[in-house]
């Protein structure tokens, strides 16, 4: 489960965000943006050392998923993924990485796209009593392809994305960075998520077997 505290966030994630976006070598725009938040959705880290949060934000005329992980000192040889430092009034400085450069988010993306891990719970405290908070993003996986269709998937990711591309295991990742609202689909193993006021499933990322 990932418990979210009631702090104080210097920066906030939506203006980390917005300064953000502009540098990264995906994003279309290269003048200032302001980030509006649609939905985010969070998933566990084993170890729970490691705050994994993805947001889905508004940016300009794009909609953006931005991955990000939340770690409390730096992460060796990710300084180009670094987004930022926050200020967290409850657990101190937290240093904010692109998450497509962390391991941690590497593997927890693979668990939810090909195993159908869903995101986690979130749940906060108030006078030492947990209370359960209600997601602002509902995730779809599409299932495991069976034999035939893996054997049978393509040997390329569909092109037209703005994708990051990971590697897992056996497996190639690639996370949606500009999301597409238009229907299209993705091979299986696919993921794809819900927000308020987007009727249908909206593509996330997919997997594709090497080899």
């Amino acid at each position: 489960m990932a418990r979210i505290y009631r702090a104080e966030l210097r920066p906030g994630k939506m203006e980390l965000i917005s300064q953000w976006l502009p540098k990264a070598s995906w994003f279309p725009d290269a003048g200032p943006v302001e980030a509006e938040p649609l939905g985010a959705y969070r998933f566990d880290d084993p170890a729970d050392q490691v705050g994994i949060e993805t947001h889905l934000v508004r940016a300009g005329s794009h909609t953006v998923q931005v991955p990000l992980t939340y770690r409390g000192e730096p992460l060796p040889g990710a300084d180009d993924f670094l987004v930022g430092i926050m200020e967290h009034s409850v657990l101190g400085r937290r240093w904010v990485y692109d998450a497509c450069g962390d391991p941690v988010y590497a593997q927890a993306f693979a668990a939810a796209v090909i195993d159908g891990v869903d995101q986690a719970p979130l749940y906060a405290e108030e006078d030492g009593v947990r209370h359960e908070l209600a997601p602002t993003m509902q995730l779809v996986g599409s299932g495991m392809p069976d034999g035939e269709e893996l054997v049978e998937a393509p040997a390329h990711e569909p092109q037209g994305w703005v994708t990051s591309t990971l590697r897992q295991g056996d497996w190639e990742l690639s996370v949606v960075r500009l999301v597409d609202l238009g229907g299209r689909a993705a091979p299986p193993p696919s993921l794809a998520g819900l927000w308020k006021g987007q009727r249908e499933p909206v593509v996330l990322g997919w997997a594709l077997p090497l080899g």
